[in-house]
């Protein structure tokens, strides 16, 4: 019991609301929205567990306390051990900076443990292929050309851009002329990038974007601004164009049955309830926006454009485009080496 006393003496009380709040203002200052956002959804999970047991300061954590709310968590959330490590790695971080504020010993962040994976096992392999993202680009191009929906696919798929990137688009960002989009990271209005000023960039685009992009300007886009007096490239009624509603469209779009294709999972469509579109999500082959991005990158690599080409573009170092996005198998990878190789 002395030892317990003696190693908590020099401890700040506080309580696990308080430590939440102080850190996540702090994270505000210094990460991206969607970083910020991740971290308050995974640790309201640790309040939760220290409400149930009355832990009222965080003092009392100790390594055999956090391996307890690791498995706590494991059972209530029925996990993927992907999805627990990234849940116990976030832990980690909150532990480590509770340490800076003299909230818990020191080094005890060294005590949480999260499950080793592979690199293959962290990847994410969900990808709009190239044959399906064609056949879906064509549907609209002949039946909802220069939509808010055909806009959206051609910027997700021809440009390999974030959602957040297309949706922080001005009209003022695009250069008929040049044929290209600049990436500007405006956190004060509330359009930010996700590498923040070092994803600012100018990327190219094809005369068939720049086409589709003119006459959506021209003939479709609502004639209106956001809430910051902006003009923003992808608009609806009612201003910016929001990151549920691009989500939303990417599984409205990417459904088979919607882009001319047989279901591929024996449904018929007088039945199947993901054929609503507020319940397109449910539909298997329905991706969300990630996917258009993985996809067009794995496309681009096997199109033989240059890795660091991808890399510039997509603004994505090589090591995470080889653990993350590159789809291609060992031997199609080989026979590219072959072809640079041959004209040697």
């Amino acid at each position: 019991m002395w030892f317990e006393t003696d190693r908590t003496m020099e401890l700040e009380p506080i309580d696990p609301e308080t430590a939440f709040e102080l850190y996540i203002a702090e994270k505000e200052t210094s990460v991206a929205d969607a970083t910020v956002a991740s971290h308050k959804s995974r640790l309201s999970f640790l309040l939760r567990w220290c409400e149930e047991r009355d832990i009222e300061n965080l003092n009392e954590l100790t390594g055999r306390r956090l391996q307890e709310f690791r498995l706590w968590r494991r059972k209530v959330g029925d996990l993927t051990k992907v999805s627990e490590k990234t849940q116990m790695d976030t832990l980690r971080v909150f532990v480590k900076w509770l340490e800076s504020i003299d909230a818990v010993e020191q080094d005890l962040h060294k005590k949480v443990r999260s499950p080793d994976i592979t690199p293959r096992e962290n990847s994410r392999d969900v990808m709009l292929e190239t044959e399906d993202a064609e056949a879906m680009l064509a549907y609209l191009e002949r039946y909802e050309y220069a939509s808010i929906r055909h806009v959206t696919a051609t910027l997700l798929w021809h440009t390999m851009l974030r959602m957040g990137s297309v949706r922080a688009l001005d009209i003022e960002d695009y250069d008929p002329d040049e044929q290209s989009l600049q990436l500007r990271h405006r956190p004060e209005t509330e359009t930010t990038l996700k590498n923040k000023r070092e994803g600012e960039r100018i990327i190219a685009v094809s005369n068939e974007v720049s086409l589709v992009l003119d006459d959506w300007i021209r003939e479709q886009r609502p004639d209106i601004t956001d809430d910051h007096g902006r003009n923003p490239l992808l608009s609806t009624s009612y201003g910016r164009v929001g990151g549920t509603t691009i989500r939303t469209y990417c599984y409205q779009m990417t459904r088979p049955c919607q882009y001319g294709q047989e279901c591929p999972h024996g449904r018929k469509e007088s039945n199947c309830e993901a054929t609503e579109l507020d319940n397109s999500a449910k539909c298997p082959s329905s991706v969300s926006p990630h996917p258009f991005r993985r996809g067009a990158i794995t496309h681009y690599l096997q199109s033989d454009v240059p890795e660091t080409v991808v890399s510039d573009r997509a603004n994505v170092t090589s090591d995470v485009i080889d653990q993350h996005y590159d789809q291609r198998s060992q031997r199609e990878k080989m026979e590219q080496r072959r072809g640079y190789l041959d004209d040697i």
